[in-house]
């Protein structure tokens, strides 16, 4: 399960890193304030409607016909170029660490030449009452 969140955790960051390094454009094309067309990489179709021009003083869009009322509008994503990268050259305090690191490491894995016992050449308390008795607690 958690390599599977894994996979998919590097595959939405590699997208990300895809979409945010690249650019794109999106233009779309708007008759009487209503989306007629739009495209993504390529230029937006106008209008196909015969367009006729009026002399009408007044912007009001009742028509596809009316010149006044059909615009256009352009969405650039430009690309981020510039992107640091990775140092791979050790310093002195990075290789101190990785040995320290790994020494610690392959140390903590060696097993013990024997058995040590802490408590092996300590007497057992005197005890004066049986205190399971004492308190009913009984193991069973």
């Amino acid at each position: 399960m958690n390599s599977f969140l894994t996979k998919i955790l590097s595959f939405f960051l590699a997208v990300f890193i895809l979409f945010s390094t690249s650019s794109f454009a999106v233009n779309m094309h708007f008759c009487c304030n209503k989306l007629v067309d739009m495209a993504i990489l390529s230029k937006a179709e106008a209008c196909k409607d015969k367009v006729q021009k009026k002399d009408v003083s007044t912007k009001k869009c009742t028509t596809f016909q009316e010149k006044n009322c059909c615009n256009s509008r352009s969405f650039l994503k430009t690309g981020d170029d510039i992107i640091k990268k990775a140092n791979n050259e050790l310093q002195a305090e990075d290789i101190v660490f990785l040995n320290t690191f790994f020494y610690t490491y392959i140390n903590l894995f060696e097993g013990l030449d024997e058995s040590v016992v802490p408590f092996k050449h300590y007497r057992p308390p005197l005890l004066f009452k049986d205190i399971q008795i004492l308190h009913e607690t009984y193991l069973i």
